[in-house]
């Protein structure tokens, strides 16, 4: 159980994290930590990391920076929120989310799990040669959600339809298991053709968009 936890940045990701130790009765001010969690921009870690006084933990919450941005600390691991953060919340965006866990000793493994634990996560190992293939995957599940749901939105206004309507289809998707529907899944080419040629007289800039959503939503999701 880690007592003492100096959190530094206070971002999305810092700021609930904090947050939810606090929930725990851990100290984050600073004061002799046990480790010290970096929650600051990728392109930070490195820098930051050298500036911390070898001792103590030293882990960071990036998908995607490898642990050699940790030296030159020897008792360092990586957590990763699998999770997307919002200023507007505080350590309950933890709750229930997944986080990958990347180590090179079994007793870095086990302070990375314990950390992840006290955070609400449910930890999983990731081996740091495979960070950057995981996090390209947390960009799609999340990121290019954002882009589909914009994209969809446009066409919706386009049409005068009202955005929000989508939400509810979104959502009951990721409730229905992301069970494919639609014209694709029936083999309507002709709908998918009509489509196409809506989006270009009217929306004609997302047209490739639509195009390459096709061809992958036939090749994975058939």
């Amino acid at each position: 159980m880690l007592n003492r936890i100096h959190v530094i940045g206070s971002g999305r990701v810092g700021s609930a994290i904090a947050a939810r130790l606090l929930e725990r009765g851990v100290a984050v001010d600073g004061d002799d930590p046990e480790l010290v969690l970096l929650c600051v921009p990728d392109s930070a870690i490195a820098a930051v990391a050298a500036s911390v006084s070898p001792g103590p933990w030293v882990a960071h919450v990036s998908g995607a920076t490898p642990l050699a941005a940790l030296a030159p600390h020897a008792r360092r691991c990586s957590v990763h929120p699998l999770q997307t953060f919002t200023r507007g919340r505080g350590g309950e965006q933890l709750d229930g989310a997944w986080a990958a866990v990347t180590a090179e000793t079994e007793e870095a493994r086990a302070a990375g799990r314990s950390l992840a634990a006290m955070l609400g996560l449910r930890p999983f190992d990731l081996a740091d040669s495979a960070r950057t293939l995981y996090h390209a995957g947390a960009v799609f599940a999340s990121n290019y959600v954002v882009t589909l749901q914009r994209a969809a939105s446009l066409l919706f206004e386009s049409a005068g339809a009202p955005p929000e309507a989508l939400e509810p289809l979104m959502r009951r998707t990721i409730e229905n298991g992301f069970e494919l529907t639609g014209p694709i899944s029936r083999g309507d080419w002709e709908t998918v053709a009509a489509h196409r040629a809506a989006i270009q007289e009217h929306r004609a800039e997302l047209d490739h968009l639509y195009e390459t959503l096709a061809g992958a939503t036939l090749a994975l999701a058939t």
